[in-house]
């Protein structure tokens, strides 16, 4: 399905796990009649790669969760060396890498959508949208 992921500046829409094109919400929405949109108030951008040790939490679950509650759409592979953690991440779509995602035409879907304060208003891994705030 289409999505159309909008911000008062700058709209993404995925079809699958791909960026399909990035542009102003009208010509997306123009471009693609068809897309469902999701209206976000923040600013949208790639999501984050997480740099450290992931956020403690009861469990893995838990752990990758708080990243993706972060805007973190990939960690690092030495802070996933635990096969339970590795294995929530993969489960959830978080991306194992040293590169920080990036966000253009044909690339994996990984964004997010932050506030004016910085906090993560929503997450989007792979196209699917993972995290989004109440």
């Amino acid at each position: 399905m289409l999505t159309i992921h909008a911000t008062p500046g700058l709209a993404v829409a995925v079809e699958g796990d791909r960026v399909v094109a990035l542009g102003p919400a009208g010509q997306l929405e123009q471009a693609y009649p068809q897309a469902r949109v999701r209206q976000w108030q923040g600013v949208i951008g790639p999501g984050l790669l997480h740099r450290g040790p992931l956020p403690p939490a009861p469990s893995a679950r838990e752990r990758v969760h708080a990243l993706l509650r972060l805007g973190a759409t990939a960690a690092q592979p030495d802070q996933l060396a635990d096969p339970v953690l590795r294995a929530a991440a993969h489960r959830n779509g978080l991306a194992v890498s040293d590169r920080s995602p990036v966000l253009e035409v044909g690339a994996r879907a990984d964004l997010a959508v932050f506030a004016a304060d910085g906090s993560c208003v929503a997450t989007v891994l792979a196209g699917r949208l993972v995290h989004r705030r109440a």
